[in-house]
């Protein structure tokens, strides 16, 4: 038994209230994913080797990275910045290198810290014979070819994605994307920023469309990358027509959270497969899968 008291929907709403802020406190968050590749066969890396992922998280410890680790493996790294916030840098289940940046100030900031992470990227790369590339879908290799990074919650992901879509393990193994961060002063301001964003996605898919090509050959896209979100899980991609909604804020938004389908709890270092349940029913009546536990 958890010796917390159970959440509640109550909870969820005030944890989004609280997250807002005074304008002058505002800052912005980027996640920049990659692809590596040997330079060499062309393939992806695999984590252990020479010239494995985890030689590049190690790589990288020399500019002032620490390592995460998770069941004996690295899977991270982090830094703190000079304003006291962390970045780190983590892995997508085929390697995929992220970028997740600290909060900054504006866009020129972003650039500096983006900048500076390409730079000791290549640095560590070069001595190991990788290359880095930003596109959106894997334009050679099939999924079977792509080695999967050992991460505990990657197994429960890789067993429950084709139950839901065809190109669930394509988003997983073959894609990479650039993402950003808002922070928000109030409910009101949450809503615009919440619309905006998503009447915006078209056009920002448009105009950095950067994968045509699947398996060395065009797919018929200019952004394969936009197309697996198509077919991954219905359940949690798409269009959220209701964000449009008169009355739209954040109660509506939890009441949506509660009803997406979980993948996993985690205790201590164990990842419980729960995928498909209901986190709603977790927090108000427990699960079998995690007797006398609630969320």
């Amino acid at each position: 038994m958890t010796d917390a008291a159970p959440l509640s929907r109550d909870d969820l709403i005030g944890a989004m209230s609280k997250g807002a802020k005074p304008k002058d406190q505002w800052r912005i968050g980027a996640e920049h994913e990659k692809f590596g590749f040997d330079r060499t066969t062309l393939r992806r890396p695999a984590y252990e080797g020479e010239n494995g992922i985890k030689a590049m998280l190690d790589g990288l410890t020399r500019f002032g990275w620490s390592p995460v680790e998770e069941a004996g493996h690295v899977i991270a790294l982090e830094r703190r910045n000079d304003e006291g916030f962390t970045a780190s840098i983590s892995l997508e289940p085929g390697g995929q290198f992220e970028l997740s940046g600290a909060p900054l100030k504006d866009v020129h900031d972003i650039c500096d810290e983006t900048g500076r992470h390409l730079m000791e990227v290549k640095q560590v790369a070069d001595q190991l014979n990788l290359g880095f590339i930003g596109a959106g879908f894997d334009p050679m290799w099939r999924r079977e070819d792509i080695p999967v990074m050992p991460k505990g919650r990657y197994s429960i992901m890789r067993a429950y994605m084709p139950k839901k879509g065809s190109l669930g393990l394509d988003m997983m193994l073959r894609t990479c994307t650039i993402q950003s961060n808002l922070d928000f002063a109030d409910e009101a301001d949450m809503v615009a920023k919440f619309r905006t964003s998503l009447a915006l996605q078209p056009i920002a898919t448009a105009l950095f469309a950067c994968s045509p090509f699947i398996e060395g050959r065009p797919s018929g896209f200019l952004s394969s990358r936009a197309n697996v979100w198509t077919d991954t899980d219905p359940d949690r991609t798409g269009m959220l027509d209701f964000v449009f909604e008169d009355g739209f804020g954040y109660e509506r938004y939890a009441d949506y959270a509660l009803d997406v389908p979980m993948y996993f709890a985690k205790r201590g270092e164990t990842y419980v497969d729960l995928s498909g349940q209901s986190f709603r029913s977790f927090m108000t009546d427990g699960l079998d899968a995690l007797p006398g536990d609630r969320a």
